[in-house]
């Protein structure tokens, strides 16, 4: 696979979610991803469950293709393993609480001296500014305050939180697109030494027409199910056996899809004449499509509707999504083996460039597994990287094997 971040390299202090997730993404992309944790048990999520023999399953999930230095920052040794470190580096990734790099030593002036060149990728809880912006913010708590669980729910007062931690996702994704803008700015002589979001402002822009809805009209959205919210027929639709997902979007899917479902009449049905006609009366809309569902199973109605050209689909659980024949057909679950010789499946970045897929080079890495390894590029010595350990001022897991050697292999 072509690697456009070759040559970049990346010193990541982040932790649990938001930063690893953005970093996994540019390693993705072929950037060297150095994750310094705390000689204090590393990443906190290397300690959520699940577990499979010891290994956190949350941790293994966004920390592919990266290696691991484990020091103490809060130690002059590991203040200055750090700072030269940054000193070679393009980026510094950091989802802390505002304030904890100064804590740490590491204050804008202090990096400015260290690399005036250095890129600054941030993720926080509430942005840099306002009443919020030094409290500590978490994926479901900003998914109250941002009006993202008021729209998510079984129908008006029910208010559910997304299943997965969608806001840090996203404000991973939306940093890693800001570091790959400031990098590429940095090249083009148009150079940006910050980039920062927030969760908070991630979600919101989560919102699209519902929170656009909340602006121009001063109208709160509410929850509906299964259901689109303002288009119709549109969600999910009981059928002889399984429900299925349908989503009919134009004048032209809805005659064909009555057509299909053998319901013609409903075409021309006064309820049923426009869109706005078929989101206004969506209770005996579903009322009628149902009962005509009702004759065949899911596994029959998912290809004839499909190859109408409407889209629909059956509703799987995570198992059944992962062991599907789509995701084979892409690749998207490549198995590796860790360091323990057990093998892990994990899912492949989502990007293809010219066709080729993002890989997964390495495993996520053990605690201090690279640690040795990096500080001998910087120029360490072996008796000092032992007396370092020796003295509790960095980790040392080294594991010599042919899958540890991800940075070499770039």
């Amino acid at each position: 696979m072509i690697k456009p971040l070759h040559g970049i390299t990346v010193v990541d202090l982040s932790r649990a979610l938001a930063g690893p997730y953005c970093t996994a993404l540019l390693a993705d992309m072929g950037a060297k991803i150095i994750k310094v944790e705390s000689i204090n048990g590393g990443d906190t999520a290397r300690q959520w469950p699940p577990f499979q023999d010891g290994h956190s399953l949350y941790f293994d999930s966004v920390n592919r293709n990266k290696v691991s230095v484990c020091l103490d920052f809060y130690s002059p040794e590991g203040r200055e393993i750090l700072g030269r470190m940054i000193a070679d580096a393009d980026v510094l990734v950091e989802n802390f609480k505002p304030g904890t790099l100064d804590k740490m030593g590491l204050t804008a002036e202090r990096l400015e001296e260290l690399n005036p060149g250095l890129v600054v990728g941030s993720v926080n809880g509430f942005g840099n500014a306002g009443p919020l912006k030094d409290d500590a913010g978490l994926d479901q708590v900003i998914q109250g305050m941002s009006g993202l669980m008021s729209v998510t729910g079984a129908g008006p007062g029910s208010n559910y939180r997304v299943g997965v931690p969608i806001v840090d996702i996203t404000s991973g994704m939306v940093c890693a697109f800001g570091i790959v803008a400031a990098l590429l700015g940095r090249r083009n002589g148009e150079p940006v030494r910050r980039v920062s979001t927030s969760l908070l402002e991630t979600a919101l822009n989560l919102s699209a027409f519902q929170g656009q809805k909340a602006l121009s009209l001063g109208e709160a959205p509410s929850p509906q199910g299964n259901n689109h919210p303002v288009i119709a027929p549109y969600g999910m639709f009981a059928t002889a056996t399984d429900p299925v997902n349908i989503a009919v979007g134009s004048d032209k899917q809805w005659r064909a899809f009555c057509g299909l479902l053998g319901i013609p009449l409903a075409v021309g049905d006064p309820r049923f004449l426009t869109a706005a006609d078929r989101s206004a009366n969506r209770d005996q809309l579903t009322e009628l499509i149902e009962s005509a569902l009702s004759s065949k199973a899911a596994a029959e109605w998912v290809p004839m509707i499909s190859q109408a050209g409407i889209p629909c689909g059956p509703i799987y659980d995570y198992t059944q999504a992962l062991a599907s024949e789509q995701v084979a057909a892409l690749g998207l679950v490549q198995q590796r083996r860790r360091r323990d010789g057990s093998v892990l499946p994990l899912l492949r970045g989502p990007l293809s460039l010219d066709g080729d897929a993002s890989e997964i080079l390495s495993p996520p890495p053990l605690l201090g597994e690279h640690t040795a390894r990096v500080l001998r590029e910087m120029g360490f010595s072996e008796e000092d990287i032992e007396r370092l350990e020796a003295n509790g001022k960095v980790m040392n897991n080294e594991v010599m094997s042919n899958e540890s050697t991800v940075g070499a292999r770039r």
